[in-house]
């Protein structure tokens, strides 16, 4: 028997890959690449009048550990008060109208993005939302850099002052209205 063995070392081994292979073929379909179609956003979320948020990765969903991603839609005229999110870092990008941001530590600093643009936010940096369309809906995709939501207001006025229609995403859970 042990002759026979070694006259045929290879047998055995074609057996293994085509088990291991299916496994594999059976983790990554359903482990792999994730498309989250954008009729299938997660709207169970919290939310305030004049505005739509809606999750598209995240922990819950497809088990995220790093980043948070998303759809926020803002009203005309919509803006925050002064805060910032922590270690977190954040993305804007524009899909539609004219976002307005200010930052700084007196918010003097302001700049105007619009669709196809991309807006980077660094960690602790003190800042201001606002859509600067009067009659046009802004809608943008969130990018942030943790699942969880930091949201410090700053005590410091408003560039431009709060409406009360607020921006709510999960690092602005309360509208980021200075308390």
């Amino acid at each position: 028997m042990s002759g026979h063995d070694h006259d045929h070392p290879h047998d055995h081994s074609h057996d293994h890959p085509a088990d291991h292979s299916h496994d594999d073929a059976e983790r990554w379909k359903h482990d792999g690449v994730r498309v989250i179609p954008g009729d299938q956003l997660d709207s169970n979320v919290p939310s305030t009048a004049g505005m739509d948020r809606k999750a598209a990765i995240n922990f819950a969903r497809v088990g995220a550990q790093k980043l948070w991603a998303g759809t926020v839609t803002i009203k005309p005229d919509a803006k925050t008060g002064a805060h910032h999110h922590g270690h977190l870092e954040s993305i804007i990008y524009v899909v539609k109208g004219k976002a307005r941001m200010r930052w700084g530590d007196a918010l003097q600093f302001t700049a105007e993005a619009g669709p196809g643009d991309f807006i980077f936010i660094p960690p602790y940096v003190p800042h201001q939302e606002i859509n600067a369309s009067p009659d046009e809906l802004l809608e943008c995709v969130l990018v942030r850099s943790d699942g969880q939501a930091v949201a410090i207001n700053l005590d410091i006025e408003p560039a431009e002052k709060v409406e009360t229609v607020l921006w709510i995403d999960p690092t602005h859970p309360d509208g980021g209205v200075t308390k």
